[in-house]
């Protein structure tokens, strides 16, 4: 019988290849149908009203005028008079019309009068937030205060990153159709086996086995679209009142605004350690906001490295920025910059290499410590890291000058729960099927290739059935965990199937269901290659009674997967010291994640974490106007992302072999991009001479950190 156990990497044909996306085509050529791209028959358009204001009492709303004009067909009040409103682009009406024309003059025309509240939307200090804060977190190991005395050198500084928004290439939305009580959503979610069930909650079904999701693909969503949404219970119901399907996608500006944020943290730090560079105490005062309610949680600094004598102190700061969301890897950039660019500050004071410095106290980052002492070998390898490093200031002449930086991270990545069923049909086709979703990952592709290895068939003869919520329930895409709990229910279902066909087949070849095995197209005796029979010779022996195989991938043990990755980051830059301007010229990542079933979509993951982490670097920040409440940059020409012309080459070595290949199957989505906001910041420092203390390295603030060196000097 076959084995669900992983096999030997050097005995696949499929796992650990480079293989390319089952939907690449699909997409390239737009045959594919994302949520933006549905258009039902005879449907509707819906639009909301936000609210202008960052806080205010709702007083009002007369929807008498826009229920009267061309095209309305329905309208739906979705924050009642009498409650607040919590941020600028906060929802309040919901409205469906013939066009989108009709549906926003509508909502133009709704009249909603508000009670003006007092708001917060800096990203102010706890002793500057008034009765805006939250204490979280107080807590002391050890004896800081006597290491930090006796420590030989102490670094202080403040470091920080602001908030800043998911801005999902898809915006978030929906497409709603009823057919009598049943219920189907076009929905670009994270969850398509979730969203069911929060619609029975909100009762606009009678249970969730009324309610079909479909998202066949999704246009990302970082850790914003979990939910259903106060636009998808919206958008449904407008669809129930008017009796035809309506599609409400948020545009940009409300994307920015309303649809989710990354919560900011910033920190004062004081670190020592001795000469040699063993670290010996840490002492922090952070704060973040999370919007208007403690959202995001109290930060573990210092971050990877567990420094045994500290105190750490961290306190919310409640503002009206608007909501927090998870954001690929919830706090752990943040905690990065500010824990890195403390040890490449303290660093710079021993007058010693930041790599020495990580590699003098490994030991400190736990379980991981001999993964992360390889990986920063090898990115100094890549980086030629001895050759290029110099101390902190580049001296040669000219305005352009060159640093280096380094940071290491970790993620948990755990597989969640998920169901698979595995089906055999006696033509010799063969399908899985679970409700899960590809976020632009890699999923499907992944999917059919645990399936295809199983079967010893090609990666074309098996087809995945995912995002669509009458499959087997499947957990939603965060934390990474959607390649471990795929992979595990995948495996076991495709092995469950087939044991069942080696028991049909074995009376055929005179032997023992467990002599058999499956290879290369064919079921094959057990080395003896030449007595098999060909797939679809041994699929038509079931009649016309296909096979299915079950596989769960349960909470708990599961030796399949397992969790905890780490990672080393190095990046090279330029900066130009009359325009301030940070360029990227190589980003090096070093990362495990187990056993990789598809290697060049796991470098992918990495490449893209990157991308996104040079963008969150160098330009990227929710800009509020303190008088007004207003988002100042809710749009894609100030909203800026990197381009192109941004970063220079991108070196990514995954680690695999053993010591890896044996863990199994862990996420991989989140922790590449945890390290470069650190490792880029401490290339600037190292370039300039001096730090700029919170990302983005914008011009303006570089040129003011080497104006304040100036002044100092």
């Amino acid at each position: 019988m076959a084995d669900y156990h992983w096999p030997p990497t050097d005995k696949c044909n499929l796992i650990g290849r480079r293989i390319s996306r089952l939907d690449g085509p699909w997409k390239s050529s737009g045959r594919i149908k994302y949520s933006y791209d549905v258009n039902r028959p005879n449907m509707l358009h819906g639009k909301m009203v936000f609210s202008p204001y960052a806080h205010a009492k709702v007083v009002s709303i007369d929807t008498s005028a826009a229920e009267k004009m061309p095209g309305v067909k329905a309208v739906e009040i979705m924050t009642e008079p009498g409650k607040e409103v919590f941020w600028e682009g906060h929802e309040v009406v919901a409205v469906a019309a013939e066009t989108e024309e009709q549906a926003r003059d509508a909502a133009r025309a709704i009249q909603v009068r508000y009670e003006k509240l007092p708001h917060l939307v800096s990203d102010a200090a706890p002793d500057k937030a008034g009765e805006h804060t939250k204490q979280l977190a107080e807590q002391t190991d050890g004896n800081p205060d006597q290491m930090l005395q006796q420590a030989e050198v102490v670094s202080e500084g403040e470091y920080g990153s602001p908030v800043i928004t998911h801005c999902c290439l898809e915006a978030h939305g929906q497409v709603a159709e009823w057919d009598g009580d049943e219920l189907t959503l076009y929905a670009s979610t994270q969850n398509v086996s979730g969203i069911p069930g929060e619609l029975a909650k909100a009762n606009i079904v009678t249970s969730a086995d009324k309610v079909r999701v479909l998202t066949p693909v999704m246009g990302g969503g970082f850790g914003s679209k979990f939910g259903a949404d106060t636009w998808g219970l919206a958008c449904a119901r407008l669809a129930k009142k008017a009796g035809r399907p309506v599609k409400m996608m948020l545009e940009r500006d409300q994307e920015l605004m309303a649809a989710g944020a990354r919560p900011s943290m910033y920190a004062k730090v004081k670190v020592g350690a001795k000469k040699d560079g063993t670290l010996v105490g840490w002492q922090s005062e952070s704060w973040g906001t999370g919007g208007p309610d403690a959202q995001g949680g109290a930060p573990n600094l210092p971050y990877v490295v567990r420094i045994p004598d500290r105190r750490v102190k961290h306190t919310a700061v409640l503002t009206n920025i608007g909501p927090s969301r998870a954001w690929r890897a919830p706090n752990h950039p943040q905690m990065c910059v500010i824990t890195m660019s403390a040890l490449d500050d303290l660093a710079a004071k021993l007058a010693m290499d930041p790599v020495d410095l990580l590699q003098k106290n490994i030991q400190m980052t736990g379980q991981l410590s001999k993964t992360y002492s390889t990986e920063l070998d090898k990115a100094s390898e890549l980086m030629d890291w001895k050759k290029k490093w110099h101390p902190r200031g580049d001296k040669t002449p000219g305005p352009i000058k060159k640093g280096m930086g380094v940071s290491i991270h970790t993620w948990g990545g755990a597989g969640h729960p998920s169901n698979c069923n595995c089906a055999i049909q006696p033509d010799g086709s063969v399908s899985v099927s679970l409700g899960s979703q590809d976020l632009g990952t890699g999923t499907r592709t992944v999917i059919g290739i645990i399936a295809a290895e199983t079967m010893g068939l090609p990666l074309e003869a098996v087809k995945v059935n995912i995002g669509d919520s009458k499959y087997p329930a499947d957990g939603a895409s965060g934390g990474s965990t959607t390649v471990g709990g795929v992979s595990s229910s995948t495996r076991r279902a495709a092995t469950a199937a087939l044991n069942q066909l080696l028991e049909k087949v074995a009376p055929s070849l005179s032997v023992k269901p467990e002599e058999l095995e499956a290879v290369d197209g064919e079921i094959r005796v057990k080395g003896n290659p030449n007595k098999a029979i060909s797939w679809k010779q041994a699929c038509a022996k079931l009649g016309t009674s296909p096979i299915t195989g079950v596989g769960q991938r349960q909470r708990g043990n599961d030796d399949l997967i397992s969790s905890g990755v780490g990672g080393a980051q190095m990046a090279e830059v330029s900066v130009d010291t009359e325009t301030g301007i940070v360029h990227v010229d190589k980003l090096v990542a070093v990362q495990d994640c187990g056993l990789i079933i598809d290697l060049k979509t796991a470098e992918s993951q990495v490449y893209g974490a990157c991308i996104m982490g040079v963008t969150y670097s160098l330009f990227e920040e929710k800009l509020m106007d303190e008088q007004t409440g207003r988002c100042l940059n809710a749009d894609l020409e100030f909203y800026k992302l990197a381009g192109i012309d941004d970063f220079g080459d991108i070196v990514v070595h995954m680690m695999t072999g053993p010591g890896f290949d044996e863990r199994g199957v862990i996420g991989l989505g989140e922790p590449p991009v945890i390290s470069p906001g650190a490792a880029i910041s401490n290339a600037v420092a190292n370039a300039i001479g001096v730090r700029v203390p919170t990302i983005p390295l914008t011009p303006d603030k570089v040129l003011a950190a080497l104006e304040q060196k100036g002044a100092v000097a």
